[in-house]
């Protein structure tokens, strides 16, 4: 092996360290949901943030080059890291994009019976008045 790619193995082993991790946490985030406990999810840890924009900017700068002139079996682990770090970042957005539409869901139903139940009844005369406007769902909705 020639020095450039001596100083390489220890970026790729990052690197891979670094998928792992982020993928164990993602993981671990996919469980929570499942549980019902959306408070309980690891990627919204400082720690976790950080480590995602540290990620980034290693993969960003990241020529594949260097994985291809790495050995084979830190190729190969390398490979497998990414792929299942892949895999479960694409589950992950799932779960997320299922539990953002239910959770909406259920906040414009709640707003569409609240606005029901308080609908003022029609009153027969020369001149009925005008009724308010609902707020809508943005009233229910504690994110915002």
């Amino acid at each position: 092996m020639n020095d450039a790619r001596m100083d390489d193995v220890p970026r790729i082993e990052r690197l891979i360290a670094m998928a792992e991790r982020l993928a164990a946490a993602l993981e671990a985030d996919i469980a929570a949901l499942k549980a019902g406990r959306p408070r309980e999810m690891k990627s919204l840890s400082p720690e976790i943030q950080r480590l995602c924009a540290l990620y980034g900017r290693e993969a960003q700068n990241f020529d594949i080059r260097i994985a291809k002139s790495a050995p084979l079996s830190l190729r190969q682990r390398f490979i497998a890291a990414t792929a299942k770090f892949r895999e479960v970042l694409m589950l992950h957005g799932r779960m997320l994009n299922r539990v953002k539409n239910a959770s909406e869901g259920m906040i414009q139903a709640i707003a569409r019976e609240v606005e029901r139940m308080n609908q003022t009844s029609r009153v027969y005369g020369p001149k009925p008045g005008q009724a308010a406007k609902p707020a809508g769902a943005m009233i229910f909705n504690k994110v915002i």
